[in-house]
């Protein structure tokens, strides 16, 4: 019996270790081009809802926390179903290493802008960019199993949280474009870069 559960124990650990040499084809182009859709379309609600987001940031917290979420539940949707189609019997290892990527990121972003809120509020203004900063990260510790050139995309999120943070510290506080717009503009990107190395418009090519 234990020869039999460390045979099983080996087998995962090789479907794990094959996972994370295989390229992860989960993201599909349209749905990630759809969450940039959600980030421009988030950035007008707050444009015309909130005349002074930094004396509601709750509601500020809200617009986007539901613009993530929704983002999040769309591409989480499409990647267990394509994965399942596409890497079968690895589905559920390719599925986990391309989650654990994106937790560090998502975990610190939260704890960042709760702590921000609570114990910092003069300096929420900075939310938008150190937003963009994490989620570069969760970009470029994804590369690894993605498209390469989806590095551009990490490079992009980078360079546009450090503008927010300059842009902001000048007066333009919690602008709706400050995430509409690199949000917007990235997603697309990584659509366009999933389209050409995945193939089609659902990236089954």
């Amino acid at each position: 019996m234990q020869d039999f559960r460390k045979a099983l124990a080996d087998i995962d650990a090789i479907k794990g270790q094959v996972a994370r040499a295989t390229l992860f084809r989960g993201y599909g182009p349209a749905t990630v081009a759809l969450t940039g859709v959600v980030a421009l379309l988030a950035a007008g609600v707050q444009a015309i809802w909130l005349d002074n987001p930094a004396l509601q940031i709750s509601t500020y917290l809200s617009i986007w926390v539901t613009a993530a979420a929704l983002s999040a539940v769309l591409i989480g949707a499409e990647t267990i179903t394509r994965s399942r189609r596409l890497h079968s019997a690895l589905a559920d290892e390719m599925i986990y290493a391309a989650i654990e990527q994106l937790i560090p990121p998502a975990v610190a972003g939260t704890l960042l802008t709760f702590v921000l809120v609570r114990f910092a509020p003069d300096n929420v203004w900075m939310l938008p960019g150190l937003w963009q900063i994490l989620f570069s990260l969760g970009v470029f510790a994804s590369c690894r199993l993605l498209p390469k050139p989806l590095f551009i995309v990490g490079a992009w999120y980078l360079a546009s949280g450090l503008v927010c943070l300059v842009i902001g510290a000048g007066g333009a506080i919690l602008s709706p474009w400050a995430m509409g717009v690199p949000f917007g503009i990235g997603q697309l990107l990584a659509a366009a870069i999933l389209y050409a190395t995945l193939g089609g418009p659902d990236g089954e090519g």
